[in-house]
């Protein structure tokens, strides 16, 4: 993005909402760029640090809401952060994540301030599913111990990964909350039926929660990993209790997403269930 924009509004120090000839509204970013600067002054995009537009009005009005109950140093330390994760990632990031982490990790520094732990019940899972994401989080966490020597608890990490994994895929924080709690309820239903608690941290478990979090993203997608009648009839006679266990997650799905769920599912899931099993 190039060239001059006019200054609607000068929200800081750091930050200045302003009008693009192409994009209409764009919101600027970087150390001191608002100091001396009013409405209707013709602006060079490349003093900024950071553009982003915020197509969202909805996020707009929060982001315009919260940047008063923040530091200007903070908005500043956020850019970095972001820049970080964007490099890391090797990819752009969805613009929501300028509000909805900004937003996120304030609130966090405030409870962490306060003392106030937050538990995450999906940490394991998040480790899981998003590696690169828990990693970089993870990152971000250190930064801000570095930046402001404020230890978060663990939990934060897999928060602070929902947020880049969501800004790298287009899906909705609620989407993934809401997919992430449908795999616990599986593993859940996994160990329940096995009598027996998984090592979150095998191969095994992983795999199976890789496998669940595929066979999600199938189901949206409308996708069949292809019929083995000859498999399924092996599976059933050798592994009849992970087959008809299979078939028991695949109902939850079915009940919980409202989709039919592909039926070949079932052998692939029987495989990893029998590995669960075999290796306990």
């Amino acid at each position: 993005m190039e060239g001059q924009v006019i200054i609607q509004k000068v929200l800081n120090n750091n930050v200045i909402i302003a009008e693009h000839p192409t994009y209409e509204e764009v919101v600027l970013i970087g150390k001191g760029i608002g100091f001396g600067c009013k409405k209707g002054d013709h602006f060079s995009l490349d003093k900024a640090d950071k553009t982003f537009l915020l197509s969202n009005q909805q996020e707009k009005e929060q982001y315009v809401n919260l940047l008063p109950h923040i530091d200007e140093t903070f908005i500043d330390f956020m850019n970095d952060i972001l820049i970080h994760i964007e490099k890391r990632m090797g990819q752009e990031l969805n613009e929501h994540i300028h509000v909805a982490l900004t937003d996120h990790l304030a609130f966090a520094i405030n409870r962490a301030q306060k003392n106030m732990q937050f538990s995450n019940p999906f940490l394991n899972e998040i480790e899981s599913l998003y590696p690169k994401e828990y990693q970089i989080a993870s990152e971000v966490v250190t930064m801000v111990y570095d930046e402001m020597g404020i230890q978060f608890p663990e939990g934060e990490v897999g928060f602070i990964a929902l947020h880049i994994h969501s800004a790298v895929t287009e899906k909705s924080l609620s989407e993934i909350h809401q997919h992430n709690h449908l795999i616990t309820k599986l593993v859940t239903l996994v160990e329940e039926t096995f009598e027996m608690t998984i090592d979150k941290k095998s191969v095994n478990y992983h795999r199976l929660v890789q496998h669940l979090h595929r066979a999600i993203d199938r189901v949206y997608q409308e996708e069949s990993i292809g019929k083995e009648d000859k498999l399924v009839e092996m599976l059933k006679h050798e592994y009849p209790v992970c087959y008809n266990l299979s078939w028991k997650l695949i109902k939850v799905m079915q009940k919980q997403l409202n989709k039919p769920v592909d039926e070949s599912e079932a052998v692939y899931l029987t495989i990893h269930l029998q590995r669960l099993t075999h290796k306990s």
